[in-house]
């Protein structure tokens, strides 16, 4: 039984049509997760389901008793409430008074708050939202809206959130761009594509498969519309005439053939890599200390960046993951220890937080003002090329910021830092307000990406996608080596606990999500990375040596050519380098690939 219908829904924001005859329902305990390019209309859906906001046309049928419970991307607060006082007076009501303090006490300890009467004005941004959060899930209603619920979480506060959502009685429309997330707790995934709206009976797993079958479809169906229409102008260039009805109603199909709209194509992220040359010094953090009042965050921690280095830095919040990145970014120093950083080194520095952007300003200028092209490996790109590749028509390109959408405002601030051709990225929670299809071909431009890239992330599809060591804040400013994805450190975390198990044959003590999970296996295997490395490092391996000798072929040959044996002393070194680094990863995947057989 449907609690909410949404029937022949209209919307459009300035001159871009977010829902043309739309329709949606939502019926009792289904869990709906909502997916879209960032201004599609995600956010506005949500608040059109729980009365924000209206529709230009079309109509909203929802029961008398249907409660619905709404949380906001952005949250606002009475000045000076507490948090503990704001979650208990959004959710005391006769009959729970007994229960609704304890109840207020447990969820905001599993968000990560100790201080109940903190004032929520003097939170951070994430905090206010948790907050908010711990509120919304202990309303009593029929229909639970939450948009972003798992941006500010840390992992075991996502993993937590996962299982409560998925135990609660009562229906779910979420918006979210974690993946696991959305794979686990959805039951239906709706998509907001062009101004319409698709649903899928399924997770966002069997959403892949199912949404390339009804892009098929389409194509399928638009070359035989292609077909038969070829047919039917051969027909009318005859010089038929419309003399008798059926005449007519063969031009009239027709002209319906010839109207009829053709499937239009995602528009996809598509970036060339861009980059400055990195010389033999990168970046060194020396014994690095850093204390805030009693509470240590780092210490005497050490790491030498490697090129090409692919790092990601997990840990509850507020544990200094974001210190550490503005220590490397030179924006905080340290109590103790040295960072060295390399002269040709240049930081792409992607916060948290968006940079100051001057609202009035359009979208096309504020990238020109970081520069009005670049060089790639596809060549020369100008500022509104680029812009393109990243979801900015001509329309968006010649929007003022203040028009964007929030998400539309991170991918923005993601292609200028891109656009300062660092060697050097560092991306501290760079999934959160980015949409699921940015965020993939953010992954792959990763891959190609020919630098450094050090993240801080609580998505942990993005780390399994790209990292390949992780270091973990582990308390008391220890930060802990792991080698592979966010799924190897799991593996070798529960592997610890269970070797720590104080008692044979009593149940270890692992979040019972790692049985629906199926990332979380506890057998050894490969990451995403690793097995793409694997099966292709060999070969890459035969062809720097083949380089190689080609190169001390030509040197030997250049004898007294001295401007060219210094061009050839300088490949080859390279060439050297990078073999170095090809073997030492070849030694590690053989050694893993070999631990895996030997456990089957």
């Amino acid at each position: 039984m449907n609690i909410l219908t949404i029937n022949g829904l209209k919307k459009s924001y300035t001159d871009k049509i977010l829902f043309d005859s739309a329709d949606f329902s939502i019926g009792e305990g289904e869990k709906v997760g909502v997916i879209g390019i960032n201004g599609t209309g995600k956010s506005t859906l949500l608040k059109i389901v729980a009365g924000i906001e209206e529709g230009e046309t079309g109509e909203v049928i929802k029961g008398n008793k249907v409660h619905i419970r709404y949380l906001p991307q952005n949250p606002e607060f009475e000045p000076g409430i507490t948090i503990f006082d704001y979650v208990v007076t959004k959710n005391k009501h006769l009959g729970n008074e007994w229960t609704i303090e304890g109840d207020a006490k447990n969820v905001l300890n599993r968000l990560g708050f100790t201080d109940y009467d903190a004032r929520i004005d003097i939170l951070s941004g994430g905090g206010k939202k948790r907050a908010a959060l711990a509120a919304a899930l202990l309303a009593e209603c029929d229909l639970l809206v939450l948009d972003e619920p798992t941006n500010h979480l840390d992992n075991e506060m996502t993993q937590w959130l996962e299982d409560y959502l998925i135990g609660r009685k009562g229906a779910l429309l979420m918006v979210t761009h974690d993946r696991y997330f959305l794979d686990r707790v959805s039951t239906r995934i709706v998509e907001i594509d062009k101004g319409k709206i698709y649903s899928y009976l399924t997770n966002y797993s069997g959403f892949l498969a199912l949404k390339a079958e009804r892009e098929e479809i389409a194509l399928a169906t638009e070359r035989k519309r292609q077909s038969i229409l070829r047919r039917e102008i051969e027909w009318m260039q005859r010089g038929a005439r419309a003399r008798s009805t059926k005449q007519k109603a063969h031009i009239a199909r027709y002209e319906a053939l010839r109207d009829a709209k053709a499937p239009v194509s995602d528009s996809v992220v598509e970036m060339g890599s861009v980059s400055s040359r990195m010389g033999k010094t990168t970046i060194e953090l020396l014994g690095i200390s850093k204390s805030y009042g009693d509470k240590c965050l780092i210490s005497e921690f050490t790491y030498i960046f490697l090129k090409n280095d692919r790092v990601g830095f997990i840990g509850p919040n507020g544990c200094g993951k974001s210190t550490l990145m503005k220590i490397i970014n030179g924006k905080t120093a340290p109590d103790n220890g040295e960072v060295v950083v390399g002269t040709t080194i240049k930081i792409g520095y992607f916060s948290q937080e968006n940079e100051y952007m001057d609202d009035s300003l359009r979208a096309i200028d504020y990238i020109k003002e970081t520069a009005e092209y670049i060089e790639t490996e596809d060549g020369k790109v100008t500022a509104s090329k680029m812009m393109e590749r990243f979801l900015f028509d001509s329309t968006l390109q010649y929007q003022k910021i203040e028009r964007l959408s929030g998400g539309e405002k991170r991918r923005l601030y993601l292609l200028k830092v891109l656009m300062e051709a660092p060697n050097v990225l560092v991306l501290d929670e760079p999934t959160n307000d980015l949409d699921i299809a940015t965020m993939s071909i953010l992954e792959d431009y990763l891959d190609r990406f020919q630098g450094i890239v050090i993240a801080v992330s609580h998505d942990r599809y993005f780390l399994d996608r790209i990292a390949r060591r992780l270091f973990a804040f582990e308390g008391e400013g220890n930060i802990r080596q792991y080698e592979g994805g966010y799924s190897d450190y799991l593996m070798e975390r529960e592997m610890e606990i269970s070797a720590l198990s104080p008692a044979k044959g009593e149940k270890e003590k692992i979040s019972d999500s790692r049985d629906t999970w199926k990332v979380r296996e506890k057998k050894l295997k490969f990451t995403y990375q690793e097995q793409k490395d694997y099966e292709t490092i060999e070969e890459e391996i035969a062809e720097l040596e083949d380089r190689l000798a080609s190169v001390e072929e030509a040197y030997a040959k250049a004898a007294t050519d001295f401007v060219k044996l210094n061009e050839l002393t300088t490949e080859k070194e390279s060439l050297e380098k990078k073999l170095e680094i090809k073997l030492e990863r070849f030694v590690y995947l053989s050694d893993l690939a070999e631990r895996i057989e030997a456990q089957k």
